[in-house]
């Protein structure tokens, strides 16, 4: 077992109102063995008031890393975990703390993991989520749900090291295993926005308003989970629709008619043709 082994774990903060409640997101962090905090857009920080609510954890917000955006924050990560306190109308997969605990710690093991925690008013945005491969959703008093950020990370923390002591006591967790990586956050958005390009280009979403399909793709593929093989594959399938799209306006520019098996072995030989020449 590694003498750090949270090491791989991040817990996000986007855009925290109160620099109380980094400070008291910190300590909770260091309660339960968690260090590396970073901050999307923080109003206030570095802060006098985050530094008293930390109540000694102040090397966890030394170390902190703030950026602009959340792409920046969950940048290297091959499994993203975004906090939703309400059902959304595109359901997504969705954990309990106990669950999310032991998909994190499994992932942890040999990949980057972050966890996701939204604004102290109004969580996460649909799109901030939609970047997320689970939500998870802590099940508190319906009366009176409305949880402290702070104390949303002191659960999720604990469900995390509960995961780590289960390993730690024999009860093993099993770890993920793969004959190839899982693809990192970034790079998933590279490949989203491939696909809708592609599929703009044939027509096939509504060019006005390619959220809802280009959602439940994200979930599809959020579920799914690809590695960098099946990426690679996908990223070729999607390269090849786009270069017979274009051949296709070039058969249909020649000959003035839908491009048939005889006009694309026409337009093969002329794209061959001009790569002789250009050797």
């Amino acid at each position: 077992m590694s003498a750090q082994p949270f090491a791989n774990i991040r817990i996000v903060l986007v855009n925290t109102s109160h620099p109380g409640n980094i400070g008291g997101a910190a300590r909770a962090m260091k309660n339960m063995g968690l260090s590396r905090l970073y901050l999307v857009a923080p109003q206030e920080f570095p802060s006098d008031k985050a530094v008293w609510r930390s109540a000694g954890a102040t090397d966890v917000l030394d170390d902190a890393v703030v950026v602009e955006t959340l792409d920046e924050a969950i940048a290297g990560c091959s499994l993203v975990v975004g906090t939703s306190a309400r059902e959304r109308r595109i359901p997504w997969p969705l954990l309990d703390p106990r669950q999310c605990g032991e998909n994190v710690w499994a992932e942890a093991g040999s990949h980057e993991v972050a966890i996701v925690f939204g604004r102290e008013d109004r969580g996460l945005t649909n799109e901030e989520l939609h970047k997320c491969n689970y939500h998870v959703h802590i099940p508190a008093n319906p009366d009176y749900s409305s949880l402290n950020l702070a104390t949303a990370v002191q659960v999720i923390s604990y469900e995390v090291r509960m995961a780590y002591l289960s390993a730690v006591e024999g009860n093993t967790l099993p770890q993920h295993q793969w004959d190839m990586p899982p693809v990192e956050a970034q790079v998933m958005e590279s490949y989203y926005e491939h696909l809708e390009q592609t599929l703009a280009e044939l027509d096939f979403l509504d060019r006005d308003n390619p959220k809802q399909t280009m959602t439940r793709l994200r979930r599809l593929y959020n579920r799914v989970r690809m590695d960098q093989m099946e990426f690679n594959i996908l990223r070729g399938v999607l390269t090849a629709v786009q270069n017979y799209i274009h051949y296709s306006g070039k058969v249909m520019t020649k000959f003035g008619q839908q491009p048939g098996l005889e006009n694309m072995r026409e337009l093969t030989k002329d794209v061959k043709a001009a790569d002789k020449s250009a050797e």
